[in-house]
Protein backbone atom coordinates (compact mmCIF):
# COMPACT_ATOMS: atom_id res chain seq x y z
CA UNK A 1 0.00 0.00 0.00
CA UNK A 2 2.45 2.32 0.98
CA UNK A 3 4.99 3.53 -2.11
CA UNK A 4 7.56 6.26 0.05
CA UNK A 5 8.09 4.48 3.56
CA UNK A 6 7.29 0.84 3.20
CA UNK A 7 4.91 -1.11 4.16
CA UNK A 8 7.19 -2.77 7.01
CA UNK A 9 6.93 1.30 8.48
CA UNK A 10 2.99 0.40 9.46
CA UNK A 11 4.05 -2.90 10.72
CA UNK A 12 6.57 -1.58 12.86
CA UNK A 13 4.18 1.64 13.94
CA UNK A 14 1.06 -0.31 14.76
CA UNK A 15 3.65 -2.71 16.82
CA UNK A 16 4.93 0.19 19.18
CA UNK A 17 1.22 1.87 19.22
CA UNK A 18 0.08 -1.92 20.85
CA UNK A 19 3.56 -3.09 22.72
CA UNK A 20 5.27 0.10 23.31
CA UNK A 21 3.25 3.34 23.51
CA UNK A 22 5.55 5.40 25.89
CA UNK A 23 7.42 5.28 22.77
CA UNK A 24 4.95 8.39 21.76
CA UNK A 25 6.47 10.48 24.06
CA UNK A 26 10.10 9.07 24.51
CA UNK A 27 10.80 10.19 20.75
CA UNK A 28 9.10 13.52 20.84
CA UNK A 29 11.32 14.05 24.19
CA UNK A 30 14.69 13.23 21.93
CA UNK A 31 13.44 14.72 19.31
CA UNK A 32 15.92 17.13 17.38
CA UNK A 33 14.62 20.09 17.29
CA UNK A 34 15.46 23.00 14.90
CA UNK A 35 14.83 27.54 15.18
CA UNK A 36 11.51 28.69 14.55
CA UNK A 37 12.50 31.58 12.34
CA UNK A 38 15.75 30.70 10.46
CA UNK A 39 17.73 31.91 7.25
CA UNK A 40 14.93 33.62 4.53
CA UNK A 41 12.74 33.67 8.37
CA UNK A 42 10.13 31.96 5.65
CA UNK A 43 8.02 28.51 6.93
CA UNK A 44 6.49 26.15 4.31
CA UNK A 45 4.33 23.97 6.55
CA UNK A 46 2.14 21.10 5.81
CA UNK A 47 -1.51 20.86 6.85
CA UNK A 48 -2.69 17.41 8.58
CA UNK A 49 -5.55 18.22 11.05
CA UNK A 50 -8.84 18.22 8.63
CA UNK A 51 -9.66 14.47 9.51
CA UNK A 52 -10.31 15.02 13.11
CA UNK A 53 -13.23 17.75 12.47
CA UNK A 54 -14.65 14.94 9.99
CA UNK A 55 -13.78 16.56 7.30
CA UNK A 56 -11.91 13.91 4.73
CA UNK A 57 -13.13 15.38 1.60
CA UNK A 58 -10.77 16.75 -0.81
CA UNK A 59 -12.51 18.03 -4.29
CA UNK A 60 -15.03 15.63 -5.29
CA UNK A 61 -14.13 12.67 -3.33
CA UNK A 62 -16.00 12.71 0.31
CA UNK A 63 -13.01 10.12 1.42
CA UNK A 64 -10.37 10.95 0.05
CA UNK A 65 -8.16 11.59 3.43
CA UNK A 66 -9.82 8.37 4.84
CA UNK A 67 -7.10 5.76 4.42
CA UNK A 68 -4.55 6.99 7.27
CA UNK A 69 -1.67 5.00 5.78
CA UNK A 70 -1.61 6.77 2.43
CA UNK A 71 -2.12 9.89 4.03
CA UNK A 72 1.01 9.10 6.47
CA UNK A 73 3.03 8.14 3.71
CA UNK A 74 2.14 11.05 1.57
CA UNK A 75 3.10 13.16 4.40
CA UNK A 76 6.27 11.56 5.23
CA UNK A 77 6.94 12.05 1.48
CA UNK A 78 6.42 15.93 2.00
CA UNK A 79 8.33 16.17 4.92
CA UNK A 80 11.33 14.49 3.55
CA UNK A 81 11.47 17.45 0.58
CA UNK A 82 13.56 20.05 0.37
CA UNK A 83 12.42 23.57 2.09
CA UNK A 84 9.34 21.93 3.80
CA UNK A 85 9.85 23.23 7.42
CA UNK A 86 7.32 21.23 9.43
CA UNK A 87 3.69 19.53 9.89
CA UNK A 88 0.63 20.82 11.68
CA UNK A 89 -1.63 17.84 13.01
CA UNK A 90 -3.91 16.23 15.60
CA UNK A 91 -2.38 14.63 18.28
CA UNK A 92 -2.76 11.14 16.39
CA UNK A 93 -1.03 12.25 13.14
CA UNK A 94 1.54 13.83 15.20
CA UNK A 95 2.08 10.52 17.39
CA UNK A 96 2.02 8.50 13.93
CA UNK A 97 4.78 10.48 12.30
CA UNK A 98 6.86 10.20 15.48
CA UNK A 99 6.62 7.04 15.62
CA UNK A 100 8.11 6.84 11.51
CA UNK A 101 10.57 8.98 12.88
CA UNK A 102 9.99 11.89 10.41
CA UNK A 103 9.77 14.63 12.85
CA UNK A 104 13.72 15.23 13.29
CA UNK A 105 14.17 19.04 13.19
CA UNK A 106 10.71 19.68 11.75
CA UNK A 107 8.86 22.48 13.24
CA UNK A 108 5.91 20.52 14.55
CA UNK A 109 2.46 22.25 15.10
CA UNK A 110 -0.15 21.44 17.21
CA UNK A 111 -4.07 21.69 16.25
CA UNK A 112 -6.08 22.79 19.16
CA UNK A 113 -9.99 22.94 18.47
CA UNK A 114 -11.32 20.38 16.83
CA UNK A 115 -15.31 20.14 18.27
CA UNK A 116 -16.70 22.07 15.44
CA UNK A 117 -17.58 18.60 13.46
CA UNK A 118 -17.76 19.52 9.83
CA UNK A 119 -21.96 19.45 8.80
CA UNK A 120 -22.94 18.78 12.86
CA UNK A 121 -25.30 21.41 14.36
CA UNK A 122 -23.37 22.10 16.77
CA UNK A 123 -20.43 23.27 14.19
CA UNK A 124 -19.77 26.92 15.36
CA UNK A 125 -18.86 25.71 18.97
CA UNK A 126 -15.98 24.66 18.32
CA UNK A 127 -14.30 23.48 21.47
CA UNK A 128 -10.82 22.19 22.16
CA UNK A 129 -10.42 18.75 21.72
CA UNK A 130 -6.84 18.10 20.72
CA UNK A 131 -3.88 19.70 22.05
CA UNK A 132 -4.10 22.40 24.66
CA UNK A 133 -0.80 24.33 25.59
CA UNK A 134 -0.03 22.52 28.55
CA UNK A 135 0.46 18.98 26.12
CA UNK A 136 2.37 20.82 23.01
CA UNK A 137 4.68 22.38 25.80
CA UNK A 138 5.11 18.51 27.47
CA UNK A 139 5.17 17.55 24.10
CA UNK A 140 7.72 19.86 22.72
CA UNK A 141 6.14 20.94 19.80
CA UNK A 142 6.99 24.06 18.49
CA UNK A 143 3.73 25.88 17.40
CA UNK A 144 -0.19 25.81 17.83
CA UNK A 145 -2.63 26.03 15.67
CA UNK A 146 -6.67 26.98 16.31
CA UNK A 147 -9.67 27.34 14.40
CA UNK A 148 -11.61 30.90 14.95
CA UNK A 149 -14.95 30.94 12.92
CA UNK A 150 -17.34 34.23 14.07
CA UNK A 151 -20.62 33.68 13.05
CA UNK A 152 -22.59 36.63 14.29
CA UNK A 153 -26.05 34.48 14.29
CA UNK A 154 -25.21 31.62 15.76
CA UNK A 155 -24.45 31.75 19.90
CA UNK A 156 -21.86 29.06 19.56
CA UNK A 157 -19.49 31.21 18.40
CA UNK A 158 -19.02 33.04 21.60
CA UNK A 159 -17.88 29.99 23.82
CA UNK A 160 -15.38 29.58 21.02
CA UNK A 161 -14.07 33.07 21.19
CA UNK A 162 -14.02 32.83 25.19
CA UNK A 163 -11.96 29.42 24.98
CA UNK A 164 -9.70 30.87 22.35
CA UNK A 165 -8.86 33.79 24.03
CA UNK A 166 -7.69 31.77 27.06
CA UNK A 167 -5.73 29.59 24.52
CA UNK A 168 -3.90 32.77 23.59
CA UNK A 169 -3.36 34.22 26.59
CA UNK A 170 -1.82 30.51 28.13
CA UNK A 171 0.29 30.23 24.96
CA UNK A 172 1.48 33.91 25.54
CA UNK A 173 2.74 32.95 29.21
CA UNK A 174 4.32 29.40 27.63
CA UNK A 175 6.34 31.89 25.03
CA UNK A 176 4.66 29.28 22.72
CA UNK A 177 3.87 30.44 19.45
CA UNK A 178 0.46 30.42 18.79
CA UNK A 179 -1.88 30.01 15.06
CA UNK A 180 -5.11 32.17 14.75
CA UNK A 181 -6.94 30.83 11.70
CA UNK A 182 -9.99 33.40 11.68
CA UNK A 183 -12.87 33.72 9.17
CA UNK A 184 -16.62 35.25 9.45
CA UNK A 185 -18.98 32.65 8.76
CA UNK A 186 -22.41 32.08 8.34
CA UNK A 187 -25.26 29.31 7.61
CA UNK A 188 -26.30 28.86 4.53
CA UNK A 189 -28.48 26.32 3.18
CA UNK A 190 -27.61 24.04 6.42
CA UNK A 191 -23.65 24.30 6.37
CA UNK A 192 -21.45 26.92 6.98
CA UNK A 193 -19.61 28.98 4.84
CA UNK A 194 -17.05 31.11 5.43
CA UNK A 195 -16.81 34.74 3.85
CA UNK A 196 -13.58 35.06 1.38
CA UNK A 197 -14.26 38.98 0.74
CA UNK A 198 -11.36 41.18 1.24
CA UNK A 199 -13.60 42.68 4.26
CA UNK A 200 -14.72 39.83 6.02
CA UNK A 201 -11.18 38.81 6.07
CA UNK A 202 -9.84 41.97 7.64
CA UNK A 203 -12.62 42.01 10.10
CA UNK A 204 -12.15 38.83 11.14
CA UNK A 205 -8.51 39.72 11.96
CA UNK A 206 -9.23 42.48 13.65
CA UNK A 207 -11.20 40.09 15.75
CA UNK A 208 -8.86 37.24 16.32
CA UNK A 209 -5.88 39.47 16.73
CA UNK A 210 -7.77 41.08 20.10
CA UNK A 211 -8.32 37.94 21.73
CA UNK A 212 -5.98 37.08 24.83
CA UNK A 213 -3.96 38.90 27.22
CA UNK A 214 -0.94 39.18 25.10
CA UNK A 215 -0.99 39.21 21.28
CA UNK A 216 3.05 38.64 22.00
CA UNK A 217 3.09 35.05 20.26
CA UNK A 218 0.06 35.21 18.41
CA UNK A 219 0.46 35.01 14.67
CA UNK A 220 -2.56 35.04 11.53
CA UNK A 221 -3.24 32.07 8.88
CA UNK A 222 -4.90 33.64 6.40
CA UNK A 223 -6.60 32.69 3.08
CA UNK A 224 -5.07 34.27 0.12
CA UNK A 225 -8.33 36.34 -1.65
CA UNK A 226 -8.69 39.34 -3.62
CA UNK A 227 -6.75 43.00 -2.47
CA UNK A 228 -5.08 40.69 -0.66
CA UNK A 229 -2.41 43.94 -0.52
CA UNK A 230 -5.07 45.70 1.27
CA UNK A 231 -5.92 42.59 3.88
CA UNK A 232 -2.23 42.80 5.04
CA UNK A 233 -2.85 46.23 6.01
CA UNK A 234 -5.00 45.01 8.27
CA UNK A 235 -2.61 43.70 11.16
CA UNK A 236 1.37 43.48 12.53
CA UNK A 237 1.19 39.93 13.55
CA UNK A 238 3.21 37.64 11.34
CA UNK A 239 1.24 35.82 8.69
CA UNK A 240 1.23 32.45 7.07
CA UNK A 241 -1.08 31.88 4.05
CA UNK A 242 -3.56 28.96 3.75
CA UNK A 243 -3.91 27.31 0.55
CA UNK A 244 -7.23 25.50 1.34
CA UNK A 245 -8.89 22.57 -0.65
CA UNK A 246 -8.13 22.20 -4.17
CA UNK A 247 -9.75 23.45 -6.78
CA UNK A 248 -9.52 25.22 -9.98
CA UNK A 249 -6.87 25.84 -12.06
CA UNK A 250 -3.60 24.81 -10.80
CA UNK A 251 -1.29 27.37 -12.32
CA UNK A 252 -3.52 29.99 -11.13
CA UNK A 253 -3.51 28.55 -7.21
CA UNK A 254 0.61 28.91 -7.50
CA UNK A 255 0.53 32.24 -8.91
CA UNK A 256 -2.14 33.62 -6.04
CA UNK A 257 0.21 32.52 -3.52
CA UNK A 258 3.17 33.69 -5.17
CA UNK A 259 2.04 37.38 -5.37
CA UNK A 260 0.72 37.27 -2.05
CA UNK A 261 4.31 35.94 -0.67
CA UNK A 262 5.75 39.09 -1.72
CA UNK A 263 3.89 41.06 0.46
CA UNK A 264 5.12 42.77 3.67
CA UNK A 265 4.17 40.41 6.81
CA UNK A 266 3.59 37.11 4.36
CA UNK A 267 5.95 34.75 6.45
CA UNK A 268 5.19 31.59 4.56
CA UNK A 269 2.31 28.75 3.81
CA UNK A 270 0.46 26.47 5.61
CA UNK A 271 -0.89 24.16 2.55
CA UNK A 272 -2.72 20.36 3.20
CA UNK A 273 -4.83 19.06 0.82
CA UNK A 274 -3.53 21.01 -2.47
CA UNK A 275 -0.20 19.77 -1.85
CA UNK A 276 -0.99 16.21 -0.19
CA UNK A 277 -4.01 15.34 -2.62
CA UNK A 278 -2.87 17.47 -5.88
CA UNK A 279 -4.43 16.85 -9.33
CA UNK A 280 -2.43 14.01 -10.65
CA UNK A 281 -1.36 12.87 -7.28
CA UNK A 282 2.51 13.85 -7.97
CA UNK A 283 2.72 14.77 -4.62
CA UNK A 284 6.28 15.50 -4.13
CA UNK A 285 6.63 17.96 -7.52
CA UNK A 286 3.30 20.06 -6.19
CA UNK A 287 5.29 19.86 -2.73
CA UNK A 288 8.78 20.95 -4.32
CA UNK A 289 6.79 24.14 -6.36
CA UNK A 290 5.01 25.67 -3.06
CA UNK A 291 8.12 25.12 -1.59
CA UNK A 292 9.87 27.39 -3.67
CA UNK A 293 7.86 29.68 -3.88
CA UNK A 294 8.36 30.26 -0.58
CA UNK A 295 11.96 30.35 0.35
CA UNK A 296 13.29 31.32 -3.66
CA UNK A 297 10.26 34.08 -3.86
CA UNK A 298 9.62 32.85 -7.23
CA UNK A 299 6.66 35.12 -8.72
CA UNK A 300 4.61 32.68 -11.16
CA UNK A 301 2.65 33.80 -14.48
CA UNK A 302 0.08 32.17 -16.29
CA UNK A 303 0.92 30.49 -19.72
Amino acid sequence: MSTFLGDDAFERLRSLRLEQPEAIAELLAARPRRELISGDRRLMIVAADHPARGALAVGSDPLAMANRYELLDRLAAALSRPGVDGVLGTPDIIDDLALLGVLDNKIVVGSMNRGGLRGASFEMDDRYTAYDVASIVAARLDFAKLLVRINLSDAGTLRTLERTAHAVTEAAAARLPIMLEPFMSEWVSGRIVNDLSPDAVIASMAIAAGLGASSAYSWLKLPVVPEMARVMEASTLPTLLLGGDPSGNQAETYESWANALTLPGVNGLVVGRSLLYPPGGDVVSAVDVAAGLVHERVRVTLA
